[in-house]
C-alpha cells in the first residue's frame, strides 16, 4: 500500500498543527508497518530547511525506499489559492504519484481522484463556535474550504472528544465518520534541564530574572491574552512576578500587543526556537493556558511533562486534556484565575501536587498511541 500525506504544515509551519503534523507522521514512520509513503508539500522558499526534514525523517523508517518526497514550488498559500480558493482541477496524484489513500493533517483536502481513500484531521471548529475571534477573509475561506473537505472525506480525525461533538452538531458529520486521535508530547519534554539553562533564558530572552508565569500559544483573540494579562497586574508588582507569553502573532494580534506595552512585567517572545521551549516551561512558576476555546491543547501537556503546576480553561476540550491535573477555570472570571495564581504562588504543597498529577497524566499521551489509531483508521477504509 502506497500512502500519500500532505506534509506542508509540518514543513511549513513552527508550532500547533505543524509539530502536531511532524510529530504524528514522524510516529507513523517509525511504526514498522511495511507500506510506502510519498509526502509531498508546497516547499517553496523552504531550501535547506526542507532538505533537513526530508533528512530526518528517512532515518526513521526501516527501508529508505519505503519513503519518497514531492515538492511544489510553491508557497502554501499559493497552494491554497490554487486547489481551495479556485479550485483547480489538478488532483494530488499529479504530485504525489500512484496512491492507494490520502492523509491531510490540516483541515482540508486537495482535488484527489474520485475512488481515492481520503482521511482528514480537523483539529477544532473555533471559526463556528467563535467566529468573532476571525478576521472576515479568513472566516470566508475557512467556512467554504473546511466544510467542502469535511463532506468530501472518507474519514475525519477529530483532536478531542469536544471536538468530535462539534463535528456531528455543527457540521452534521455521521458520529461514525468521526474518530478522537489524541495528540502526544514529543520527548524532548521532560523536568530534566542543563543547569546553565536559566542563564541562557535570562541572555537570550531576557527572562529568568525574576519568577515567571509562562503561556504558549499564537498571539490571536481565541488564546484570551488580555485577560491573563488582567489577572496579572495584581500579582506583578506584589509578587516581583512576569508573564511570558510564547508565540507569533497572527490575525486581529494588534490589541493584545498593545495591552502587553501598557505593562512593563509582560514579556511577548514571539516565536521561539523549538529547542528552547522545553527550558521555558522548567522554569516557569506556572503554566496558564486561558483559552476560550481549543481542539486540544498540546501546551498543557508539554508543561505537565516539563514538571510545571498548570492552571487552565474549563472551556472546550481542555479537561481532556488536563483532567485532574491541573486548576480548571471559566476563562472569562478574571478574578478566579488572580486567585488560583496567587494560590499557586503562596503553596509549595499545592504546586508539588500539581506537578506529581502531571507527570501520571501526560503518560496517558504519546505520539506512539496517535499512530496506532491512525493506522487502525487506515486500515478500516481500504
Amino acid at each position: 500500500m502506497r500512502i500519500g500525506i500532505d506534509y506542508t504544515a509540518a514543513a511549513r509551519q513552527g508550532g500547533g498543527i505543524g509539530r502536531y503534523a511532524r510529530e504524528l507522521v514522524g510516529a507513523i514512520l517509525a511504526s514498522g508497518h511495511a507500506h510506502t509513503f510519498a509526502l509531498m508539500a508546497a516547499s517553496g522558499g523552504l531550501g535547506d530547511r526542507w532538505r533537513a526534514e526530508q533528512t530526518r525523517l528517512r532515518r526513521l523508517v526501516e527501508a529508505p525506499d519505503r519513503l519518497s518526497f514531492r515538492s511544489l514550488p510553491i508557497t502554501d498559500n499559493w497552494m491554497a489559492r490554487l486547489w481551495q480558493r479556485l479550485r483547480l482541477p489538478l488532483p494530488a496524484e499529479w504530485v504525489a504519484g500512484r496512491i492507494d489513500a490520502f492523509y491531510s493533517p490540516d483541515f482540508v483536502l486537495p482535488p484527489l481522484h474520485r475512488k481515492t481513500p481520503a482521511i482528514l484531521t480537523v483539529h477544532d471548529l473555533s471559526f463556528r463556535r467563535h467566529p468573532e475571534t476571525f478576521t472576515a477573509p479568513l472566516l470566508r475561506y475557512l467556512e467554504t474550504a473546511v466544510p467542502r473537505s469535511v463532506a468530501r472525506a472518507d474519514h475525519i480525525l477529530a483532536d478531542s472528544e469536544a471536538t468530535r461533538q462539534d463535528l456531528i452538531t455543527l457540521m452534521a458529520v455521521p458520529p461514525e465518520r468521526v474518530t478522537v486521535l489524541y495528540s502526544g508530547v514529543s520527548q524532548h519534554f521532560g523536568p530534566e534541564g542543563a543547569p546553565e539553562e536559566r542563564a541562557r533564558l535570562i541572555e537570550r530572552y531576557g527572562v529568568g530574572k525574576r519568577p515567571y508565569v509562562l503561556s504558549v500559544g499564537t498571539v490571536q483573540p481565541r488564546k484570551n491574552y488580555v485577560r491573563l494579562m488582567e489577572a496579572c497586574d495584581a500579582l506583578a508588582p506584589k509578587e516581583n512576578v512576569a508573564l511570558v507569553i510564547v508565540g507569533r502573532p497572527a490575525w486581529l494580534a494588534e490589541p493584545i500587543v498593545a495591552a502587553a506595552k501598557q505593562r512593563p512585567y509582560v514579556h511577548l517572545l514571539g516565536f521561539v526556537e523549538e529547542a528552547d521551549l522545553p527550558a521555558l516551561y522548567r522554569q516557569a512558576e506556572i503554566f496558564a493556558f486561558p483559552s476560550l476555546y481549543e481542539g486540544f491543547g498540546i501546551p498543557p501537556l508539554e508543561a505537565m511533562a516539563c514538571g510545571v503546576p498548570v492552571v487552565a480553561s474549563s472551556a472546550s476540550s481542555v479537561p481532556e486534556v488536563v483532567g485532574d491535573a491541573g486548576l480548571l477555570l471559566d476563562p472569562t472570571a478574571v478574578p478566579a484565575w488572580t486567585a488560583a495564581l496567587q494560590a499557586l504562588l503562596d503553596s509549595g504543597a499545592l504546586r508539588a501536587d500539581l506537578r506529581a498529577r502531571g507527570r501520571e497524566r501526560v503518560r496517558q499521551f504519546t505520539w506512539e498511541r496517535a499512530a496506532t489509531v491512525w493506522w487502525e483508521v487506515i486500515h478500516a477504509q481500504l
